[in-house]
């Protein structure tokens, strides 16, 4: 199986990095050569990840061919590329349509929406996908935990979700840098609140087919300290602010 990447971006890389990691069976992976940089670092760091001449090549190349391209662009070049009979596309674009694309390609392929996450290259995080596949299911079962979706409008919500990963970063910033502000070794600090993160969203994990409210409840005591937390924050509106952002994300993405 020949694995093919049109965008060389971020989450690309992740992906990428992922299955080389793992035990997916593929010859070989073909990137695309827009980001050079990262083109280039991917070759490097694995043997069987090669370059393409341009983004028609990559889909002559492959068996599989992912698109992990902005919106605009994706619009932009999509249409110029003639894609092979029997391909599987698999497409990351986020405000390109399970419709659209069907559009755009032409062709009568079997294509499926993914929105993978960072941590797939560590082999782990959610994958949503829309229309349910197994072959894609499968696939991504191997570096992360496959979410199927039965409805299109229903992914856009999963979509806003992913919309909160800088704001998850930066609230872990700010906790940090505050560590920081009080005379504890960077490293220290950085090390403390993303372990202590990590095993709070783990015990989440855990704990996921109980209702979250449970853990809400049991991490706090009246008048203790976790208590006073989340009633400050509260009454600060930030918890509210978060929800229409979400909401805001959305309202963007239905638009689309």
């Amino acid at each position: 199986m020949k694995l093919g990447f049109i965008g060389t971006g971020n989450i690309v890389s992740d992906v990428v990095i992922g299955i080389c990691k793992s035990r997916i069976p593929f010859k070989k992976i073909i990137v695309s050569p827009r980001n050079k940089q990262k083109a280039l670092k991917l070759k490097n760091k694995f043997k069987k990840v090669i370059i393409a001449k341009d983004n028609q090549d990559v889909i002559n190349k492959s068996d599989w061919v992912f698109l992990g391209v902005l919106p605009e662009v994706g619009k932009k070049i999509l249409p110029k590329l003639n894609f092979k009979n029997k391909q599987i596309i698999v497409s990351f674009i986020s405000t390109i349509n399970y419709f659209q694309l069907k559009k755009i390609v032409k062709k009568k392929l079997k294509i499926v929406r993914a929105i993978p996450m960072p941590p797939i290259r560590l082999g782990r995080g959610p994958v949503a996908i829309f229309p349910p596949d197994k072959k894609v299911k499968n696939f991504f079962n191997k570096i992360g935990t496959t979410i199927e979706i039965k409805n299109e409008k229903l992914s856009n919500n999963f979509w806003a979700i992913s919309g909160t990963m800088a704001s998850f970063y930066e609230m872990v910033k700010i906790l940090s840098d505050w560590l920081t502000k009080k005379k504890l070794n960077k490293i220290q600090a950085q090390q403390y609140v993303t372990s202590l993160y990590s095993a709070l969203a783990e015990l989440a994990s855990v704990n996921s087919n109980k209702p979250l409210k449970n853990l809400v409840a049991e991490s706090q005591t009246p008048g203790g300290l976790n208590w006073q937390g989340v009633n400050e924050l509260r009454k600060s509106g930030y918890y509210k602010s978060l929800e229409k952002s979400v909401n805001n994300i959305l309202k963007r993405l239905n638009k689309a």
